[in-house]
C-alpha cells in the first residue's frame, strides 16, 4: 500500500545517496554534499517529492499489472 511505497521511496533515496558518496570519493565532485543540503525553497522540494513519489507509485502499479497479466495468461 501507500506506506510500503513511502518506505520504499525513502530507502531508494538513501541507497542512491550512499552510492553517490561511494562513487564520488576521490573525484573532487561533491554530488553527495549537494544532495544532502537543505534547499531554500521548500515548495519546490515538496513538488519534486510529489512528482517522484507519484512516478514510483505508477511504476509499481504498472509492474503489478504486468505480473497479473502474465499469471493470468500462464493459467
Amino acid at each position: 500500500g501507500a506506506k510500503f511505497v513511502h518506505v520504499f521511496y525513502h530507502f531508494a533515496r538513501y541507497v542512491m545517496i550512499e552510492n553517490m558518496k561511494k562513487l564520488s570519493e576521490g573525484t573532487g565532485i561533491p554530488f553527495a554534499e549537494a544532495v544532502m543540503q537543505r534547499p531554500r525553497n521548500m515548495y519546490i522540494v515538496k513538488a519534486r517529492h510529489r512528482v517522484a513519489y507519484t512516478k514510483l507509485l505508477q511504476i509499481l502499479q504498472r509492474e503489478h499489472f504486468v505480473f497479473q497479466e502474465y499469471r493470468r495468461k500462464a493459467q
